[in-house]
């Protein structure tokens, strides 16, 4: 059976090839921080705030809000054997850790020359909500050369690198709020294929219509957000 190995897509609008790993990681992490801060003794009320508090073993707590994700690799390289990557023979470990290199460097693409955001995938069908695939940024990258030639080419290498979730906005909120939905309108669309698509019954168009006070139903202006609204 071929083992899948992990693979590093840079997203468009990056030009960068896709990176296979040479040896599939022994072990990954994956971390995450929430912020509780302890609430002001004031928040309920003055003086009767601070009395409240002071019944309690510890003080009231204030959701602050998530940070991203973390996802940490530890990565093994060795062209010792002189092995053939893309068609080219390597003999300089550095040829496979610059690619990596390349993920931290910007890229003049695109509204916003940046770094480019990264699909990690490992494995054909993992279980839903599972850490992969991840999308994420290169937030730190470490490179130790551990084994040379007589002429000092670098032939083995470890390889930490960290990544730094990127969730789009509006999916973050359709993922905690499945509730809010949208589909931009594009070129050919009616309201009937619209609920054809998101029902998979044409005949709901009403319910999107009234959803989005479409006064002109039959109007559909390109490039517009349509609310979906969550059906039971």
């Amino acid at each position: 059976m071929k083992q899948e190995k992990l693979t590093i897509t840079p997203q468009s609008p990056s030009k960068l090839k896709p990176i296979k790993v040479m040896f599939n990681p022994a072990s990954y992490s994956i971390s995450k921080s929430v912020t509780w801060s302890a609430a002001a003794t004031g928040s309920e009320g003055g003086k009767k705030g601070a009395a409240t508090t002071r019944k309690l073993n510890e003080p009231l707590l204030d959701f602050g809000g998530g940070d991203s994700r973390t996802l940490s690799l530890d990565l093994f390289f060795d062209v010792t054997e002189h092995p053939t990557v893309n068609g080219q023979e390597v003999t300089d470990v550095r040829v496979l850790t610059n690619e990596f290199v390349k993920l931290t460097r910007i890229e003049r693409v695109g509204k916003k020359p940046r770094p480019p955001v990264c699909l990690i995938t490992w494995g054909t069908a993992p279980p839903k909500n599972s850490d992969f695939p991840f999308c994420g940024v290169v937030t730190s990258l470490t490179q130790k050369f551990t084994l040379f030639e007589s002429d000092g080419r670098p032939v083995r290498a470890e390889l930490g690198v960290s990544f730094k979730e990127f969730i789009p906005p509006k999916k973050d909120q359709r993922d905690t709020d499945p509730e809010f939905t949208t589909r931009i309108v594009k070129r050919g669309d009616t309201l009937s294929s619209i609920a054809a698509e998101m029902y998979s019954d044409p005949s709901r168009w009403r319910l999107l219509a009234d959803a989005n006070r479409l006064d002109d139903p039959r109007r559909l202006d390109v490039g517009v957000a349509l609310r979906i609204p969550k059906t039971g």
